[in-house]
């Protein structure tokens, strides 16, 4: 019964635990389908606190400590970009939709997508929800833009144009050339919308951040530290070049952001997202910036990007395996050899329904492809041998 005429002071305990036991763990080595991550420690305490005090940040009255928090932390990751300001969103969804708001407004009112295959489903929903002209899509032979298509796009297309490249795309964690294609746009004068949702925490590691290079050229950034962050949902941002462009978001509402107020000095917030209601999220990623530091957050980085590489040589080893390619990030396809597509779907959903492993899947150069997406800075070596002998034992002969 949902809703009983008498409430039950167990409840708590007993629907919890009924969600613990009917969820994929991510802190578990081998559930390891999704850029879903185990959430820090202190980032899922200080997300309780923020629950508990229960600020919003529509009005400063509100939540002038959270407030301040938010434009200090928000900065500071827009510098990691190189870019000047950014954001808070629930995600790569809501920062890919406002790259878009942002860049049909700086156009006069119109801007036509163009993009690749390997881009995130969210962008061409963006372009629909705000009337825009249906996305170029543009080819990405081994799953990146290729800068050759996308000179002959911007070539040919008139009017606004907005360049949407990927920094981890979500099928294998590929990165777009970056700065093969920021040239292009400064060429061609286009605009640039760099989707880093996945990939822009390879910031925090001395040894990976120039894969990264190009960022910086970007008018937009879309990050997301509930991936390679591992903060609990939600965590994202929207960097931006040209802090002067969130005008378009203003709005007036007498009771959050009176014009007296405002002139009295007191922060006007409605121009910093879509939303009203919105939770401080800004305190987890602060505790979390805090806590670890940039080295402590740059190990957490190059683990999981290392145990990527070992799993991949471990598969192409095994000469039961076939392996996609090395990976980017932390992102590892592979399939059985000589399987056929079927096969390879049914290995993946008879490891989920028995309960010994959840594995993604990914459909490049028009094969599919069983995906390891290894965000768990605790799996080990020995976790990952386990896992391809279960891939193994699963696979009919």
């Amino acid at each position: 019964d949902v809703l009983p005429d008498d409430g039950d002071p167990d409840a708590l305990r007993a629907l919890v635990h009924a969600l613990a036991e009917g969820a994929a763990d991510p802190a578990e080595p081998l559930c390891a389908a999704h850029l879903h991550c185990p959430p820090l420690a202190v980032a899922t305490a200080a997300d309780l606190a923020a629950s508990a005090l229960n600020p919003s940040l529509d009005s400063w009255d509100q939540a002038p400590a959270a407030s301040a928090l938010e434009a200090v932390v928000a900065r500071e990751l827009a510098h990691e970009t190189g870019l000047a300001d950014a954001l808070v969103t629930t995600g790569g969804t809501e920062s890919n939709q406002l790259a878009l708001l942002l860049a049909r407004e700086a156009g006069g009112g119109s801007v036509r997508l163009v993009c690749g295959t390997g881009a995130h489903h969210s962008l061409a929903r963006a372009a629909w929800l705000l009337g825009l002209p249906d996305p170029v899509v543009l080819p990405s032979p081994h799953g990146t833009l290729d800068p050759a298509a996308l000179d002959a796009a911007l070539t040919s297309l008139s009017g606004p144009l907005l360049v949407a490249a990927t920094a981890g795309t979500t099928d294998a964690g590929l990165i777009d050339p970056l700065p093969e294609i920021a040239g292009l746009c400064t060429a061609h004068g286009a605009r640039l919308h760099i989707d880093a949702a996945y990939g822009g925490g390879l910031l925090f590691s001395g040894r990976h951040r120039e894969k990264l290079a190009g960022l910086e050229a970007a008018h937009t950034v879309t990050l997301d530290l509930h991936k390679l962050g591992w903060q609990p949902v939600a965590a994202g941002l929207l960097a931006v070049a040209r802090p002067h462009e969130l005008a378009a978001l203003h709005q007036r509402a007498d009771y959050l952001n009176a014009e007296d107020d405002t002139e009295a000095g007191l922060p006007d917030l409605l121009d910093r997202s879509l939303r009203t209601t919105r939770r401080p999220d800004i305190l987890k990623i602060a505790v979390t910036l805090k806590t670890l530091g940039r080295s402590g957050l740059g190990a957490l980085v190059d683990q999981v990007c290392a145990r990527a590489g070992e799993f991949a040589a471990l598969v192409r080893e095994h000469p039961g395996f076939e392996l996609y390619d090395r990976p980017a990030i932390s992102t590892v396809l592979f399939r059985p050899a000589d399987a056929g597509d079927d096969t390879v779907a049914a290995v993946r959903r008879r490891l989920l329904q028995e309960g010994r492993a959840v594995l993604g899947r990914a459909r490049l150069d028009g094969r599919l492809w069983l995906k390891a997406t290894l965000l768990n800075p605790h799996t080990r070596p020995d976790d990952l041998a386990h896992l391809l002998k279960l891939v193994e034992g699963s696979t009919p002969r």
